[in-house]
């Protein structure tokens, strides 16, 4: 009952939203709600089943908006003519010298493989770079204001969302190999560390993602406003229900990302609670909890964190696919790893950390907040300084002070839940 009461509070909220404010306010934030209980789910998975602290979520969100340009957007003859061959073979090339070391270390006697490694790793670097280089210059100096990258491979979009998970999942595989050896404190660190370094990567090379100049007119795997506008039908059916073209369109495109979103939700939530209540998920519980018990019991624990940090890490890659692809265009330098990486964590404590609807509902209720807040803020501040001069420093204070009413409800929000409800507003079984 208390789950199916905070589920319904959640929906009579968006509802009021779309009753007092406006139908397309309410759909954005269902939509965005929606891809935040992804999120939350994968970082669920992560920190609730396992116990592992990743603070780099941006950086998996922000692998799977690149699926979306490396899948869905049609490839640029132009560059790939002036130098995308070239740069196809340097990465081969890297991926070569990589395996070539690797190799180098496993067989050659302990006493000459590390200068092997050394030599191998400094003659790959810089025969790379001498390939690199010129071919990423001829890429980008291809028509810089509308083109200036590779492009994509022109699939449908859709197809971008389970790449943006492969994607994120081949990454997290890299960093838990190298990271998930370490202490909760320091996985913290590298994790943060290495979201910085994948959006940097996003900011920085103008080949493969066009930087800071961003990527815009995506695919979208719904119609377009101004194509159901024309359509004598659909003019039809809206002026039918009493609204006007435009905004008839405008939710029909919004319910149809809804619909979409919604799907993709309840098929992971369905696995995730199948693999919460299987063998495996108690095992992960186990490790989780007691660590030096389960391996006393023969497991592997390193296997099982790897295993757990590669799942979440698609999670948060499919929803970075279906962000973008909500959005319409990838902007790096939107993704800021330590505001909205704060915000998904807040998700998962409030909502019940180890229980995935919890997770879910957290999605639902601090993105809600984090939309409305400011704008109840305004409010709130104007009817309070409603009998105030027009000169007090006062009331310029308390007006300017809005903009900060986000991150200071969801301290509150927070700091509530930590004292009344430790576990969380649903809490783990």
């Amino acid at each position: 009952m208390r789950t199916l009461a905070l589920f319904a509070l959640i929906a009579a909220l968006i509802l009021g939203t779309g009753f007092v404010q406006s139908w397309n306010s309410a759909l954005i934030i269902l939509n965005m709600g929606l891809v935040s209980a992804i999120m939350a789910l994968g970082v669920n998975l992560q920190w609730g089943l396992a116990g592992l602290f990743n603070v780099g979520v941006m950086g998996f969100v922000a692998l799977g908006g690149l699926a979306v340009v490396l899948t869905s957007v049609a490839p640029v003859p132009e560059a790939w003519e002036a130098g995308g061959w070239r740069v196809a073979a340097a990465i081969v090339l890297a991926l070569a010298a990589i395996a070539v070391a690797v190799l180098a270390w496993k067989r050659l006697p302990r006493k000459t493989r590390g200068w092997a490694v050394a030599a191998i790793a400094v003659v790959g670097f810089f025969v790379y770079r001498a390939l690199l280089d010129p071919a990423v210059s001829a890429i980008e100096a291809v028509d810089p204001a509308a083109t200036g990258f590779l492009g994509g491979l022109g699939l449908p979009v859709l197809l971008a969302w389970p790449v943006g998970g492969l994607l994120a999942a081949g990454v997290a595989w890299v960093i838990g190999k190298t990271a998930l050896g370490l202490r909760s404190d320091y996985l913290a660190i590298a994790t943060l560390g290495i979201a910085e370094i994948i959006l940097a990567v996003l900011k920085n090379e103008d080949w493969l993602t066009r930087g800071v100049k961003n990527v815009i007119g995506l695919p979208r795997p719904v119609p377009y406003e101004i194509d159901l506008q024309g359509d004598p039908g659909f003019v039809e059916t809206a002026a039918g229900l009493g609204l006007d073209p435009t905004t008839a369109s405008t939710i029909y495109v919004k319910l149809g990302y809804s619909v979409l979103f919604a799907v993709v939700l309840v098929a992971l939530l369905v696995l995730a609670q199948l693999a919460l209540n299987s063998p495996w998920g108690r095992m992960m519980r186990a490790v989780r909890d007691n660590e030096e018990a389960a391996e006393a019991m023969g497991k592997d624990v390193t296997a099982r964190h790897l295993q757990i940090f590669i799942l979440g890490s698609a999670l948060c890659g499919i929803a970075g696919a279906m962000m973008t692809t909500l959005d319409g265009q990838l902007t790096p330098s939107s993704y800021q790893p330590l505001r909205y990486t704060f915000l998904i964590w807040v998700m998962v404590i409030v909502g019940g950390s180890g229980n995935n609807l919890g997770a879910v509902l957290g999605g639902f209720l601090i993105w809600f907040l984090w939309v409305q807040v400011e704008p109840m803020g305004q409010w709130l501040m104007g009817a309070i300084t409603a009998g105030m001069a027009d000169g007090s420093a006062l009331k310029a204070h308390l007006l300017g002070s809005v903009q900060h009413m986000r991150l200071l409800t969801m301290g509150v929000i927070l700091l509530l839940v930590l004292r009344f409800a430790p576990r969380g507003l649903l809490p783990e079984r």
